[in-house]
C-alpha cells in the first residue's frame, strides 16, 4: 500500500493524473498551503532584489510615474473582485530594466516583475493589462508553487520556504521563474481569468489576445513561446471567452501609457 500511495502522489505532481481537465481541483493540485506561497514569495523577491546581475531592477527614484501607472493598472485588475487570495497576496509590481526581454513573470504570493522591452514593445494598456491579468492569475491559482514542486522537488522545496536549504537554491527558483513552463491547462486557465478579470475594469477583456497576436509574428519570437500552447490558439480561445462573457472588447484611452512608454525610452 505504501509504495501504491508513493506512485500516486509521483503521478499527480509529474502532471499525469488522467482526470476529466475541467476538474480544476486536481490540475490544480497543491500540496503546500497558501501560507508557503506567502513565504516563498518573499524569500524569491528577496533574492531577486539582491541579484542585480540576473535583475537590473529600475529604481524607483526617477521612475516614479511608470511605476505609479503599473500599480495603478494592477490594482484596477485585482479590485475586480475576482482574484483568489487577494488580501493574502503581496501583489508587490516592480520593472525590470531591460529592453531586450519581451517578459514578464511572478513569483508565488503575488510579486510581479515586468520588464521594460515589454512595456515598449505593447502597443497599447490593453495589451499590457491582459498580460498583468494572465501573471496575476498563475499566482492566485499558485501554479507556480505546483510547477516548481515538479522542477526542484517537494523536499528542496519545502526546505526553501522554512529556511534551511543550501546556498544557492533560492537563486535558482529565482531565475527558473523566468522561464517557467506550466501546463497547457495552466496555461488556459490563466488566459481564461485574464478575460475574466479585465471584463469589469475599463480595459479591453481580450487584451491578452492582441498580446498575443503581436509576438507571434516577430522575426524571432520570445523563447518562453516554444514551451507554451500554440499563440494563434490561444488569441481564439480568449476572444471566445470575451464574447461568452458578453465583455467589452473596446480600446482603452492610451494617452497616459504612450506618456509612460516615451518616459522609459528618454531613461538612457
Amino acid at each position: 500500500m505504501k509504495k501504491i500511495g508513493i506512485l500516486l502522489l509521483s503521478l499527480i505532481m509529474m502532471g499525469v493524473w488522467s482526470c476529466d481537465p475541467a476538474k480544476k481541483a486536481w490540475n490544480n493540485f497543491n500540496l503546500f498551503p497558501v501560507e508557503d506561497d506567502v513565504k516563498l514569495g518573499l524569500q524569491v523577491s528577496q533574492q531577486i532584489e539582491s541579484d542585480r546581475e540576473n535583475f537590473p531592477l529600475l529604481p524607483e527614484r526617477g521612475n516614479e510615474e511608470a511605476y505609479r501607472y503599473l500599480r495603478s493598472m494592477t490594482n484596477e485588475i485585482l479590485n475586480s473582485g475576482e482574484v483568489d487570495h487577494r488580501d493574502k497576496f503581496a501583489w508587490k509590481v516592480s520593472i525590470i530594466d531591460d529592453d531586450e526581454t519581451l517578459n514578464a513573470f511572478v513569483t508565488p504570493g503575488g510579486y510581479i516583475y515586468v520588464y521594460t522591452g515589454l512595456i515598449l514593445f505593447l502597443d497599447n494598456a490593453d495589451d499590457l493589462a491582459g498580460v498583468m491579468g494572465h501573471e496575476i492569475a498563475h499566482a492566485a491559482y499558485r501554479h507556480s508553487t505546483a510547477q516548481m514542486t515538479k522542477l526542484h522537488g517537494l523536499d528542496l522545496v519545502r526546505q526553501v520556504v522554512t529556511g534551511q536549504s543550501e546556498a544557492g537554491l533560492v537563486g535558482q527558483i529565482a531565475l527558473s521563474l523566468t522561464s517557467l513552463s506550466f501546463s497547457r491547462f495552466h496555461e488556459s486557465q490563466a488566459d481564461a481569468a485574464s478575460v475574466r478579470y479585465l471584463c469589469k475594469t475599463r480595459y479591453n477583456a481580450a487584451g491578452a489576445a492582441s498580446f498575443f497576436e503581436k509576438i507571434q509574428d516577430q522575426p524571432q519570437p520570445p523563447a518562453f513561446l516554444s514551451t507554451h500552447p500554440s499563440p494563434k490558439n490561444r488569441v481564439e480561445e480568449i476572444k471566445q471567452e470575451a464574447k461568452e462573457r458578453k465583455c467589452s472588447t473596446r480600446t482603452a484611452r492610451n494617452t497616459e501609457y504612450n506618456r509612460i512608454k516615451k518616459l522609459l525610452q528618454g531613461r538612457k
